[in-house]
């Protein structure tokens, strides 16, 4: 799913598009038990907490394509009788109205997320009627080209609320206030199936991370049947490795800042694009081959690439790219450049002493002050 898509779903989550059919609960507490469980046909809702659920699950439609939102396949087995998908593809058929296939869902998150305090776990049933669109992009209100049937996970935290003291207006008194457990945004979810193309994609779910470092492999492969990703950090020291071990002792500083432009170079020229720059291993080797690596440094790389990324695996571009920073570390020394003018740092011999050189031009400040 691109970001286009995701908003899209995002927008349903308002009174006026509202979509959902049924709302089902299970709260469980930290030592994994089932403490209660709800089903609920979700326009029966009082409207402030119809509300409340909105926030929450536009919440686990949020954040970075690839970082937080992480479109995932199916492996062809996992399609199969008693997979993952086929598991979930009964449970969206089911509407959410079939008690046993409830509780083996809940069960198998039960089993498999790993967290030690109270959360509660929400799950949807929602049936979108897709609107047409005209040649130009507008939306046509009557005209429906497909539905998209889909459920929706979120898993939030349930924690204390802080002790304080609070302003009693009935009493008007400053009194303590009571604690109470309060349902937090979600930090982890999914939307089955992916919304692709406009159209419901059975081979793909689109998994919601509020960190993305925590990705939960275990969770993943057990209740979506996934394969888990790097992630945005484990691509970004990925590349980096690649890229270290590609030029090896040959390794300067000019290729690197070639890198470094030629790489956000390539994700300006996609900003337009709907879908997120993702680099394969061919499109990774003509980036360095572009700043400078020679032809011959590149002979290890495809084994290499396969070995860590993967035969067909790929890296997104704003994971592994730098565009906000531009830093040069010695053990003693640690300079911090535009991205934009990396061009005024270089590398010269200097009384036999590799140096940095700045290029300084009207103003230069050292701890805030200015120096002539």
């Amino acid at each position: 799913m691109n970001k286009k898509e995701v908003l899209e779903i995002r927008r349903q989550f308002s009174p006026e598009n509202c979509a959902i059919t049924r709302i089902c609960g299970c709260y469980v507490d930290h030592e994994k038990e089932k403490k209660m469980e709800m089903k609920k046909a979700f326009l029966s809702l009082p409207e402030e907490e119809a509300f409340k659920y909105f926030d929450i699950f536009k919440h686990t439609l949020s954040g970075t394509i690839g970082k937080n939102l992480i479109n995932m396949e199916f492996p062809l087995d996992q399609e199969l009788n008693g997979g993952t998908q086929e598991f979930l593809m009964r449970l969206k058929d089911s509407k959410l109205q079939d008690d046993l296939l409830l509780e083996e869902f809940y069960d198998k998150v039960v089993e498999s997320y790993e967290y030690g305090e109270n959360y509660y776990i929400i799950l949807i049933h929602a049936v979108y009627d897709v609107p047409g669109k005209t040649k130009d992009g507008l939306e046509m209100e009557d005209a429906s080209d497909t539905v998209y049937e889909h459920i929706l996970c979120s898993i939030c935290p349930v924690n204390l609320t802080k002790a304080g003291l609070t302003y009693n207006a009935q009493t008007n008194n400053i009194e303590d206030r009571i604690r109470d457990w309060f349902v937090e945004a979600p930090v982890k979810g999914f939307l089955f199936p992916a919304f692709q193309d406009r159209a419901a994609d059975v081979h793909n779910v689109l998994y919601y991370t509020k960190k993305p470092e925590e990705l939960q492999p275990y969770f993943v492969e057990h209740v979506l049947g996934s394969t888990t990703p790097l992630t945005a950090g484990d691509q970004k020291t990925t590349f980096q490795a690649i890229v270290s071990d590609t030029l090896g002792e040959d390794s300067n500083y000019e290729v690197v800042r070639n890198i470094h432009d030629n790489l956000n170079e390539m994700i300006e020229q996609a900003k337009e694009e709907p879908e997120p720059l993702e680099l394969s291993k061919t499109d990774v080797k003509k980036l360095l081959t572009r700043s400078g690596v020679a032809e011959e440094k590149l002979e290890s790389f495809d084994d290499e690439f396969d070995e860590t990324v993967g035969v067909h695996g790929t890296l997104l571009a704003s994971n592994i790219a730098s565009a906000k920073t531009f830093q040069i570390e010695t053990p003693d020394v640690v300079v911090k450049v535009n991205p934009e003018r990396a061009d005024l740092v270089e590398t010269r011999e200097i009384d036999g002493r590799r140096c940095l050189v700045i290029a300084i031009d009207d103003h230069l400040e050292v701890n805030g002050i200015e120096i002539n």
